[in-house]
């Protein structure tokens, strides 16, 4: 079967901020909405807790707790988490370690080894796989830790089944081989990990690519009129854009 990648919409390519944008794609039977993230121009953090220790846990908390003149232009959950929404994994934000790298395979999605680490530092981002990681730490100003990985140096995770009937809506990240470039992208409908990680691979030739979650998946992307809703969630990936860079969908 030919694989078919199609813009929906050419008005859904629109501005989140001076240096993201997001787009609308049919990829394979399948809509996936994709937002590419200039790291040279960008803000880019992580979030778990507010001032006090408590998880912030939604994109309106995220957004109240930012400076004044800031809020939040695009983001979506980033990692899993427990029950207490405490990060499953390696989490880092502002350089402090929350938590550690677990490198131990085991049950569920974050125990199907390889899993990986999203890294953050100045205007650029890396996703590693985790065993490699531990062996030879970077210096990350950011760092969540998820799994599995969707692309491993340009090849699909090995477990991954083309028919697997395991459907979900998903969310997931991938970066460029410059390191500059960043994706943070969900599928509007259910797809196997399969699917999900083609998208990353053959139409956004991202050579490596990391799953977040599924079923929790969730987008906040107010330039293109979405934020979606659900319970409470972990740790958030968030760009930070000046109000002036942010446009009210009310007009």
């Amino acid at each position: 079967m030919m694989i078919r990648a199609v813009t929906l919409m050419t008005a859904l390519l629109t501005p989140v901020a001076a240096s993201a944008q997001c787009e609308t794609v049919l990829f394979d039977g399948a809509e996936f909405t994709a937002c590419e993230v200039d790291l040279t121009q960008s803000d880019v953090r992580l979030f778990l807790r507010d001032g006090d220790g408590e998880v912030l846990g939604t994109f309106g908390r995220v957004d109240e707790q930012l400076p004044e003149g800031s809020r939040l232009s695009l983001a979506m959950n980033a990692g899993m988490f427990h029950e207490d929404r405490s990060p499953v994994g390696l989490y880092v934000e502002n350089g402090e370690e929350e938590m550690r790298i677990i490198t131990s395979d085991g049950p569920g999605n974050f125990g199907l080894l390889p899993n990986g680490v999203l890294c953050l530092g100045a205007g650029e981002a890396a996703v590693i796989e985790s065993r490699r990681f531990a062996e030879n730490p970077p210096d990350c100003a950011y760092a969540t830790q998820s799994g599995p990985m969707l692309v491993i140096d340009g090849e699909l995770h090995p477990r991954f089944v083309r028919n697997s009937e395991s459907l979900n809506i998903r969310n997931g990240v991938g970066v460029d081989a410059s390191g500059e470039r960043m994706w943070m992208v969900i599928s509007d409908q259910a797809v196997n990990f399969h699917h999900f990680a083609r998208f990353f691979r053959d139409h956004l030739g991202t050579p490596n690519a990391l799953y977040f979650d599924g079923r929790v998946s969730r987008l906040h992307a107010p330039e293109i009129g979405r934020s979606d809703l659900g319970f409470p969630i972990g740790p958030i990936i968030g760009v930070v854009g000046g109000d002036d860079a942010v446009t009210s969908g009310d007009g």
